[in-house]
């Protein structure tokens, strides 16, 4: 079929153009186990991100529950998480959106990429800190003066300083996770340990 009208075929010609830079984004994901993920509406994703999290942590052995309400996500060895997840955005990092003032105790910030995946456990009052005080993690919405929702945006292959004590790798992240609950990443409960 071919488009007559010009303003159609001026808007046709800006969408090819357009379409060379989301098939650039699309074709970094080629072959991966998670570019299932890019297709799914993003309303789906972050329900997507609290499964992948809850099953990696279960396979570790930790005792990972749904919340009872809506201000965290998951219970994990009586520990309440918040779980923000990212796909690596066109510009190379991630986006860990609407952190907000919640009942949790720490939040998971789980980032995945075509053929990798890091993650950070960082505690809410380490948050609300950065956040508030610091201003080394942004207001979302509103400028800084909004105190309402924060995101961490970050580079996963240069992250910032102040994010490194909280995790990188899946290994360091769970090694967090053990230190804050006390559950061994390998599946030995430490509290009990200590206990004998």
């Amino acid at each position: 079929m071919i488009i007559r009208d010009r303003d159609v075929q001026s808007l046709a010609s800006l969408s090819q153009l357009l379409r060379r830079d989301y098939e650039v984004e699309t074709n970094v994901w080629e072959g991966s186990p998670f570019a299932w993920i890019k297709s799914r509406p993003s309303r789906q994703i972050g329900a997507i991100g609290e499964k992948l999290v809850s099953g990696w942590l279960a396979a570790r052995g930790f005792n990972v529950v749904r919340s009872v309400n809506a201000e965290a996500d998951r219970v994990i060895e009586g520990v309440r998480m918040e779980i923000k997840f990212s796909t690596l955005w066109a510009n190379g990092g991630y986006k860990f959106q609407q952190l907000r003032d919640q009942d949790y105790d720490a939040a998971i910030c789980l980032g995945i990429s075509p053929f990798d995946a890091q993650c950070w456990i960082i505690p809410k009052t380490d948050i609300i800190r950065l956040w508030r005080v610091e201003g080394l993690i942004s207001s979302q919405h509103g400028g800084k003066a909004s105190l309402e929702t924060a995101w961490i945006g970050l580079d996963p292959q240069s992250p910032p300083a102040w994010i490194q004590p909280y995790g990188g790798t899946l290994a360091r992240a769970a090694e967090q996770l053990s230190r804050m609950t006390g559950f061994d990443a390998a599946g030995t409960n430490l509290r009990r340990d200590r206990s004998k």
